[in-house]
């Protein structure tokens, strides 16, 4: 007896710490492999009828950084629950019915760090895990499943880009093309960001993924900026025999948003600019172009507020660009022929973007342009991107050179998010899908 008691207490011990329950439940996550804007579908089956349970979410960033988040549960009189159905209750990350709640509620272990997938050739793993009860994680596991979320659908094409002056990299979609055209400037981050260029092309549009500073013989800083070397990726693009003519879009977000402007403002050959919270002034770095210069917008640093310590709000910094001490650092936008789509958070934090937005339309109105379409987000900060990436509340801003607010709320923001991403695209589809005959335009959609 007291050998078998031995035995018995070597055996307790080999069991794992995160044992498994002994039943038949079952965690389904359909497709097993995406792109990341696809909407999530998870089901469970095996439950008792009404158990409480917890659902897990967990994915590590390209740097090992770990992003979770928590949902609480009841299975239904079947012993199903269904997350495109089932309300979420309280006490977790999020509540109600959102079957997109595990992805757009996720949350970094490390404080101030953004979800940026930075090497699109590899996809984000998701991990669910299901757990009984709603009290603190346990041991016991009830069942588990993984997704792939991919930012570069099958058949597209990664081509790093050296053309001259030009640094970046071109996405192209599967098929024989041409596609119609999109170049992708980033913020003032630096280097070189292909999350959003990537999924452009898996859905149908060739996109250049522009670097502009801080990336390979690039300046490292971005103290002054040519527009000549944006003027040389929108040529690159406008004599690419995969990409469709007669002109191109622009997509540019915070300070690439004002960059977008500029070179619509200064170039040829564009058709469509989408800005998202962008800016009508200048912002960071004085920009040439030929005898033009537009000097940076300045701050008046008195107005930084800090609603909590060591992090700042800078929504009020900058000066306005529409009186007439800081008209030298004005985008000329009533000098563009192109169509406008500006996308705006109306709790952006980062500068009040309801206000440029508005400033800019105003600008083209008083030249004769056609009035630009201006999408409002309330509750909707100032990182508006692809869906289902979950809101950064705060991180570092390179420029100020501290942790800013970005503002938004997670449910309202990941809601902006999938409406604006579906209206950037057919923004898109309408303006580029376009070729003319016998003087009349017709659409290709």
């Amino acid at each position: 007896m007291a050998m078998l008691l031995s035995r018995l207490h070597r055996t307790l011990h080999l069991v794992p710490r995160c044992s498994r329950a002994m039943s038949a439940v079952s965690l389904l996550v359909s497709p097993g492999r995406c792109l990341y804007d696809r909407p999530l579908q998870l089901r469970v089956r095996g439950l008792s009828p009404g158990q409480d349970v917890t659902l897990r979410t967990a994915l590590s960033d390209d740097g090992g950084e770990l992003f979770t988040s928590a949902a609480h549960y009841r299975a239904d009189s079947g012993g199903e629950l269904d997350v495109s159905r089932s309300p979420a209750l309280d006490g977790g990350s999020y509540t109600g019915v959102e079957p997109e709640g595990p992805l757009w509620s996720l949350q970094p272990r490390t404080p101030f760090r953004r979800l940026v997938k930075k090497d699109v050739r590899s996809p984000l793993r998701l991990r669910f895990s299901l757990h009984p009860g709603h009290g603190a994680p346990g041991a016991l596991l009830l069942a588990e499943a993984a997704q792939e979320r991919s930012f570069l659908g099958e058949g597209v094409r990664r081509e790093p880009l050296r053309e001259g002056r030009v640094r970046g990299s071109l996405f192209l979609p599967t098929g024989p093309g041409p596609f119609p055209g999109v170049i992708d400037v980033p913020g003032a981050g630096g280097g070189l960001l292909e999350y959003k260029a990537s999924l452009l092309a898996s859905r149908g549009f060739a996109t250049l993924a522009l670097a502009y500073y801080n990336y390979e013989d690039l300046p490292k800083d971005m103290k002054e900026l040519q527009l000549e070397y944006f003027e040389e990726a929108v040529n690159f693009m406008l004599q690419h025999p995969q990409v469709k003519g007669p002109g191109i879009g622009l997509l540019g977000h915070s300070k690439g948003g004002d960059l977008v402007l500029s070179m619509s403002s200064f170039l040829k050959g564009i058709t469509a600019t989408v800005v998202v919270n962008g800016s009508v002034a200048n912002i960071g770095a004085v920009l040439h172009y030929k005898d033009n210069t537009l000097l940076p917008i300045g701050v008046d640093i008195k107005r930084l507020k800090y609603p909590q310590p060591g992090v700042g709000d800078i929504h009020d910094l900058l000066h306005n660009p529409l009186e007439e001490t800081n008209r030298k650092s004005l985008i000329p936008v009533g000098k563009a022929d192109c169509k406008f789509l500006f996308i705006v958070g109306e709790d952006d934090r980062n500068w009040n973007s309801v206000f440029h937005a508005q400033a800019a339309c105003q600008l083209l109105l008083e030249e004769g342009k056609e009035k630009p379409e201006i999408v409002y987000y309330p509750k909707a900060g100032h990182y508006i991107e692809p869906p289902y990436i979950p809101l950064c509340e705060a991180s570092m801003h390179r420029l100020v050179g501290l942790p800013v607010v970005w503002g938004g709320e997670p449910k309202e923001h990941a809601m902006a998010q999938v409406d604006s991403w579906q209206r950037i695209q057919t923004f898109f589809h309408e303006h580029l899908n376009q070729m003319t005959e016998a003087g009349q335009t017709m659409s290709l959609l």
